[in-house]
């Protein structure tokens, strides 16, 4: 992939030694706080950091979670070297229900939309915002200019906290090292397809994961950070799946891998 052809869609870290991945927040801020504590201390010239995906969805400190997010990038771009592109924010199944949330006037079936939408944890991070299933139905039922006017209140909402929209912006679908070593993802990838060609697999993940037996279209290791089953880290030749189960009552995981693709590096921290 030409780095400039799809900045807006994927992120490429360029000038890397190393590279920290953060699995699923899922709203757990005290916990990534402390994960970062130990990432600074461990953090070497030459790396870069990537977030799986997950922010919102579950538990009571999601805008807290996005306030530590920016707090600790303006303390990464502080250091010698560091530019806004070695920090890379992937979008996962939340922050794609979110975003499909945002345009819900525009579903064919808004209610039923709705429904499934809670029942994928979006209650979560509608209250972090000071709104609640029951108004959005009420909105519903009165038609799509009155969800209009709903959707463009919560955006307001969202934008009178300092940074929140940033990075709702700045959300890629994926991320590489620029010489093809390594490939970051949320929840999985279909194996068949290139990266550029990939669709909901990024967000929903598939079994297909599990097949890569072989550098897929070159990458050393394809890295991901949510797995519905929560096992921690897990590793196969060609693959590592972190996720430890945080907003699940389980734990925040980080792993730093080197070019070849080895962790050289592991933080933990429970929620």
């Amino acid at each position: 992939m030409k780095p400039n052809k799809y900045k807006e869609k994927f992120g490429c870290l360029t000038a890397t030694r190393r590279v920290w991945a953060v699995a699923s927040i899922h709203g757990e801020a005290d916990a990534l706080m402390a994960l970062h504590d130990k990432i600074s201390g461990r953090w070497e010239h030459g790396d870069r950091i990537v977030y799986l995906g997950n922010y919102l969805g579950r538990g009571s400190k999601i805008k807290e979670v996005l306030d530590e997010l920016l707090s600790f990038r303006i303390n990464r771009l502080c250091l010698p070297g560091m530019i806004p592109e070695d920090i890379v924010y992937l979008r996962g199944a939340q922050e794609e229900i979110w975003r499909s949330l945002l345009q819900l006037q525009l579903a064919p079936q808004p209610a039923d939309v709705l429904d499934w939408m809670v029942a994928n944890d979006v209650g979560h991070s509608l209250a972090a915002y000071g709104e609640s299933p029951d108004e959005v139905r009420k909105y519903i039922r009165e038609g799509i200019l009155a969800m209009a006017k709903w959707t463009n209140r919560l955006r307001e909402k969202i934008r009178s906290y300092p940074g929140h929209n940033d990075i709702f912006i700045a959300l890629r679908r994926a991320a590489y090292t620029e010489n093809g070593e390594l490939l970051f993802v949320h929840a999985g990838l279909d194996p068949a397809l290139p990266v550029i060609e990939q669709n909901d697999s990024f967000w929903w993940g598939n079994n297909k994961f599990d097949d890569i037996k072989a550098p897929y279209y070159g990458f050393q290791r394809v890295i991901r950070g949510f797995e519905k089953r929560h096992e921690g880290v897990t590793e196969t030749p060609y693959t590592v799946t972190l996720d430890g189960g945080s907003g699940f009552g389980g734990t925040l995981e980080t792993a730093c891998f080197n070019l070849d693709g080895k962790i050289v590096d592991q933080v933990s921290i429970t929620t």
